[in-house]
């Protein structure tokens, strides 16, 4: 049982699970039926995105100074006491079910995801 951090739209991985889309909004284009069937999610999650502000900010990120700012502020976000239980809570879930969590973003490294990721490890969570 563990967690995969996945980009959304690419292929499920066997075992995956679940596919939680932790974004800000839907994808573009893509009819509400479609969503699982082309691999975006399952579940649309946006508690565990950036808010819209700090998306834009990271969008514009040209630098690892402001990539590290990004993530920041990032993790402040989810210290807020409901995020914090959330996060809590998929950490405890993934010793007992596979699941996915994702966003659209190619890189990893430029994406609230490398930042989840982190906090999930810090949790405990069993990562895949």
């Amino acid at each position: 049982m563990a967690i995969s951090i996945v980009q959304l739209g690419t292929p499920r991985k066997s075992n995956e699970g679940l596919r939680i889309g932790t974004v800000r909004r839907p994808p573009r284009g893509v009819k509400k039926s479609d969503f699982a069937k082309k691999n975006y999610y399952d579940i649309w999650y946006p508690n565990l995105s950036p808010t819209a502000a700090l998306v834009k900010q990271a969008l514009a990120a040209k630098d690892d100074r402001a990539i590290n700012t990004f993530r920041r502020k990032f993790r402040a976000e989810m210290a807020h006491p409901d995020r914090s239980r959330e996060l809590d809570l998929l950490a405890a879930l993934s010793h007992h079910s596979n699941f996915s969590i994702g966003c659209y973003c190619e890189d990893e490294t430029r994406c609230h995801r490398y930042v989840l990721r982190e906090l999930l490890k810090e949790r405990g969570a069993k990562l895949a």
